[in-house]
């Protein structure tokens, strides 16, 4: 794997998204394999294609491209994407892709991360404000991913500060996500906020007082249910099931 851009195909293009575009596809088409099933490489969609960028001939799975120049070897907590009604389609839907996100400087590529589907809810996507009468496009309302409310087992790296992760490890990765996977939208939710809570707890073994301490932060995600705390230890118990954590002895837990 190469992190280098091939610049010499950006020299035709005036506008920055646009080269920035022709480039980091280019760069994908070029590196990547298939991170769900190992295929050694995804094939590219042509432009604008309602499904994603990329799809896997092997495993039918389909992936969006996004990618932002950052002079920070971290990712952004935010990603700006398009038009906000479509996104909330898109993510709600069946064909729902996956996501790739990019960070690159200086032509080259400092973190490549896979987000699967089953990660997004539309609680993650945040609608900005619609453009302004003048504004060529007025009232058009695009989006941003607010991908720091994803769970870190969420964000599969496979480049990580310019150190390419090793393909089996991003593919297990990848399979240990697998049993999270719902269609019902009101459940992933709580699933991932759950999972998310437990990933912020910094002791690999931790109680249920711990994961109660986020109470008031998920009844703001889900102001209609009035049962938290029941709802934590059921959620608890599902990704136990799951095989993210495990249960040690009454009200005590240990992450797996």
């Amino acid at each position: 794997m190469t992190f280098y851009f091939n610049i010499k195909l950006a020299e035709n293009y005036h506008s920055n998204s646009q080269k920035s575009r022709v480039l980091t596809e280019d760069w994908v088409e070029r590196n990547l394999y298939c991170p769900i099933c190992g295929k050694p490489y995804i094939n590219r969609y042509e432009n604008n294609h309602p499904t994603g960028d990329f799809y896997c001939e092997e495993c039918s799975a389909d992936f969006e491209l996004k990618s932002k120049e950052s002079n920070s070897e971290k990712l952004s907590k935010t990603i700006a994407d398009g038009e906000y009604s479509t996104m909330i389609s898109r993510i709600t839907s069946l064909r729902n892709p996956n996501f790739f996100f990019m960070t690159y400087k200086n032509y080259e590529v400092n973190n490549f991360v896979l987000i699967p589907n089953h990660f997004f809810t539309p609680q993650i996507i945040i609608k900005r404000n619609p453009l302004g009468p003048n504004a060529r496009r007025a009232g058009w309302t695009g989006c941003n991913i607010d991908i720091s409310s994803i769970p870190d087992s969420g964000k599969i790296f496979i480049v990580k500060n310019q150190l390419e992760i090793d393909h089996d490890i991003v593919i297990s990765n990848y399979a240990k996500t697998k049993s999270l996977q719902t269609k019902n939208l009101d459940s992933r939710g709580w699933l991932l906020d759950t999972l998310s809570c437990v990933e912020r707890i910094k002791e690999k073994d931790f109680t249920l007082d711990q994961v109660y301490s986020f109470e008031k932060e998920l009844k703001l995600k889900h102001p209609d249910n009035n049962f938290v705390k029941d709802k934590i230890r059921q959620q608890l118990q599902y990704l136990r099931d799951k095989g993210f954590i495990e249960f040690v002895s009454p009200g005590h837990y240990r992450k797996i």
